[in-house]
């Protein structure tokens, strides 16, 4: 770990065949990059053909157990990096996400009729930058365009030169002229963030609709989102002419921004140069919700689902399961959508248990000042969350929590849900 790349000559000498068929030398390179800095902290397990230790990662120290084994021959056939066991406290919970960032919120909740009611906190009503998590709103405002009958979930869109964004995703790369229907496309926008798929839906809803949707969800403050950036929008302002662009945005009010959206930056071209490695305007040029917003939007979407002829929103959330792994003999759904980028990684999560009760839980991560190491801090966000819903259905079941409870323990509606 502290000479990569490893050469293959030297990838070969020490992993076995049946390693190597699944993973080559530079995928091995490419994984174990994602883990800067690690070094051994403890040693958990040491059998002849067993190694599990604790090592730290990162700048942040982060703690993340590797698991290795070796075959007769003592060569390693099987490597795996992963966070340790979830918490079994909310203290637990709570100091491995502020091991994450200098700034994390965090919200667990119990989902009812349209109501979040908070079980533990951290600054939960703090808005805090979301990366690609706005896309719930999006899909909420779609939600709502196709309960009105202005949009149909078989309807065809056309990709376009003008709508295409940037990665995530692999809509951009698709010819222009291309169709896909508006349930794929959602389907691609929130399983695996595909940008041009946001664009593409908030062009289509207009963007009057996704703002409307920040006060029907029941955000608190929606006038942070507005204007609301499709995409396309942020990549020019962080990208083409930044700072100069930026900082003429950044300046202007409400609706000096709107008509800088619709002079200048609508009709630009879609940068072509490298992305930002660090974080760039994370407090000015970006999407914003606090914790408490995002279990509102989540609790409005359920609702939304359950109306006729809407289950698709339930369908295209419950594609991917944001790594989470919840026991399937106790939850039988996994709502995710998470956003990330330097400096901020979001993650976020609504479970069904086997018994119909639903849970929240919303960790947001932020540094303003370096960015966050990814790989390693999603893994640990991941220990912790999967701890929280534990906790969280253990509350349910009469069971006593360890840990400070929330400072605002009433429950929030969200209107019209």
């Amino acid at each position: 770990m502290a000479h990569l790349p490893i050469a293959d000559v030297d990838v070969s000498a020490h992993f076995d065949a049946a390693f190597l068929a699944e993973v080559s030398p530079p995928m091995l390179n490419q994984v174990l990059q994602g883990f800067p800095g690690m070094r051994l902290v403890s040693v958990e397990v040491d059998q002849p053909t067993t190694l599990v230790a604790i090592t730290s990662v990162g700048a942040s120290a982060l703690h993340l157990q590797a698991s290795l084994a070796v075959d007769a021959e003592g060569l390693i056939s099987g490597l795996r990096f992963g966070a340790p066991p979830p918490p079994t406290t909310f203290d637990g919970v709570d100091a491995a996400l502020r091991s994450v960032a200098p700034h994390v919120r965090l919200l667990v909740a119990a989902v009812s009729n349209g109501s979040c009611q908070p079980l533990h906190s951290i600054d939960p009503g703090t808005p805090a930058p979301l990366g690609s998590a706005f896309k719930l709103y999006v899909l909420h405002a779609l939600a709502a365009a196709v309960a009105s009958g202005k949009v149909s979930w078989d309807q065809p869109l056309t990709i376009t030169a003008q709508q295409k964004s940037l990665p995530s995703g692999t809509l951009q790369n698709e010819p222009d002229g291309t169709q896909i229907s508006v349930r794929d496309v959602a389907a691609k926008m929130i399983s695996i963030s595909d940008n041009t798929a946001e664009d593409m839906l908030a062009n289509l809803v207009g963007r009057p609709a996704v703002e409307a949707a920040l006060t029907a969800s029941g955000m608190a403050d929606p006038s942070r989102d507005q204007p609301f950036l499709t995409t396309r929008e942020l990549f020019i302002l962080r990208l083409d002419q930044w700072r100069t662009l930026a900082d003429r945005y950044i300046a202007a009010g409400e609706a000096d921004r709107r008509a800088l959206l619709a002079s200048t930056i609508d009709p630009a071209p879609l940068p072509t140069g490298p992305v930002w490695t660090t974080p760039r305007d994370i407090d000015s040029i970006e999407w914003f919700a606090s914790a408490k917003d995002i279990c509102g939007v989540y609790a409005s979407l359920a609702a939304l689902a359950r109306q006729p002829g809407l289950s698709p929103v339930a369908d295209v959330l419950e594609i991917n399961d944001g790594g989470l792994e919840l026991d399937p003999t106790e939850w039988q759904t996994t709502w995710f959508k998470g956003g990330s980028e330097p400096g901020v990684l979001t993650l976020a999560y609504l479970a069904t248990t086997r018994t119909g009760r639903t849970y929240v839980v919303v960790a947001l991560a932020e540094n303003p000042s370096a960015p966050i190491d990814e790989t390693p801090a999603e893994l640990v966000m991941l220990s912790a969350i999967k701890g929280a819903f534990t906790l969280a259905a253990r509350s349910a079941a009469g069971e006593a929590l360890t840990g400070p409870g929330p400072p605002d323990a009433q429950p929030f509606e969200i209107p019209g849900a």
